[in-house]
């Protein structure tokens, strides 16, 4: 858990700006590629298309396992070192595809060094927002932090396309190099928060506070579940397209980015319906993701690409509604002093769902002798009776997003 601390000087836009940008890279693993999966699988022929998705998937690994720890490391040798140096190396073993070997275990070590630095900074920006700003600034930025991510997202995705589509798959990792920019832009504009006597008791009060497991509990088995759902419709649907016929990155970039919007469009919707609850919310979302996968299912079935288009974003839908829906749901009701480790705990949980996505469809195939499309529905059939049994048993009342013993919502 990282320390509360104090700036030295007052922080402005001019601090939050390059914090809002850095963010941005963590959503770079997942979506930069989802373009030119068709690609990724002609250049590996020779492995299963589960073990080749992990070039995808490989970074929420790692991210599940240091993201607990990042916080500690970033108390001992400061927020803005660890975070300027995640940031060049970022840069190195993102762009390290453009010229290692065409060799998948190779691939796969770059992606998960990828993974270690997007766990030491989203770490390291949300604390420093935390640390630079509070009250309703601190709230402006973090919901800014959410809306930077997102529509880095629709972007990433349609420049991974273009650039895929005009010059193969190597070429949309040298858009990891943009982190070096970032780099400059943190050194410049960003200084390290000096700890306070109040900062150093609280920290060591939260260190001492114990896990409400109790609270917990529940919250992290949907949420395992929920990260492997939600990374379906960002790793398979390009599959899909490719057994129906469209290879071209240029053309799946449109459609994945058309997807992310729609992810962004009931992300956004979240904070007008968080009122309805856990026990209304839950089951809306997978019972959303369970529709667009169904969907998605039956018209690659029957051949309709626009069938399956209709479903991942109907899919799409789902899992932004889910994903702070799931936050809220588990992190709300945590007292505030162990707050921090549940949400380093609950972020393994998210994305180790995310991590075996690939391994589990792979899975479920061979387990079946099923395609691709009829595991997804699986899938959706699933997330219907996770959906109804949520709805079953999840108390009704509101998603709690601050506790009263949070010094900064009480003040």
């Amino acid at each position: 858990m990282t320390t509360t601390t104090a700036p030295a000087r007052t922080a402005s836009f001019a601090q939050a700006f390059p914090l809002l940008l850095a963010s941005c890279m963590s959503v770079l693993g997942a979506v930069l590629l989802t373009p030119v999966i068709p690609l990724l699988m002609g250049a590996f022929p020779g492995n299963p298309p589960e073990m080749v998705l992990l070039i995808l998937s490989a970074p929420a690994l790692m991210i599940a396992i240091f993201a607990p720890f990042a916080g500690q490391i970033a108390d001992r040798v400061g927020r803005k070192n660890l975070l300027v140096g995640a940031l060049i190396v970022y840069a190195i073993v993102g762009t390290a595809p453009v010229w290692l070997p065409a060799e998948l275990p190779l691939i796969l070590g770059s992606r998960l060094l990828v993974g270690v630095c997007e766990a030491a900074i989203m770490t390291c920006c949300t604390t420093l927002i935390g640390d630079y700003f509070s009250g309703h600034k601190r709230n402006k930025y973090f919901g800014l932090q959410s809306v930077f991510t997102t529509i880095s997202a629709t972007i990433f995705i349609l420049v991974g396309g273009i650039l895929g589509g005009m010059a193969g798959w190597r070429v949309p990792f040298y858009v990891y190099g943009v982190s070096l920019i970032i780099a400059v832009l943190v050194i410049v504009n960003i200084w390290e928060p000096k700890k306070t006597e109040a900062a150093i008791a609280a920290a060591a009060a939260q260190a001492k506070a114990p896990i409400p497991w109790g609270i917990l509990a529940l919250p992290l088995v949907v949420t395992l579940f929920g990260g492997f759902a939600f990374f379906v419709v960002l790793a398979e649907p390009a599959v899909i397209y490719a057994q129906l016929g469209l290879t071209d990155a240029a053309a799946i970039g449109p459609i994945s980015a058309a997807a992310s919007v729609a992810t962004a469009i009931t992300a956004f919707l979240f904070a007008r319906l968080a009122r309805l609850g856990a026990k209304v919310l839950l089951p809306s979302a997978f019972g959303a993701m369970a529709v667009g996968y169904i969907v998605v299912w039956v018209a690659a079935g029957a051949g309709s690409l626009p069938g399956v288009i209709a479903g991942v974003l109907v899919a799409s839908a789902g899992t932004g509604l889910l994903l702070p829906t799931l936050v809220a749901w588990a992190v709300g009701r945590i007292p505030f002093l162990s707050r921090g480790r549940s949400t380093g705990i609950w972020t393994a949980s998210f994305f180790l769902g995310q991590f075996v996505t690939p391994l589990v469809i792979g899975a479920i195939q061979g387990a079946l002798s099923i395609e691709v499309a009829v595991a997804v529905g699986v899938v959706g059939i699933v997330c219907a009776v996770v959906g109804i049994a949520l709805g079953i048993g999840v108390k009704p009342g509101p998603i709690v997003a601050e506790s009263a013993d949070d010094p900064v919502a009480a003040s």
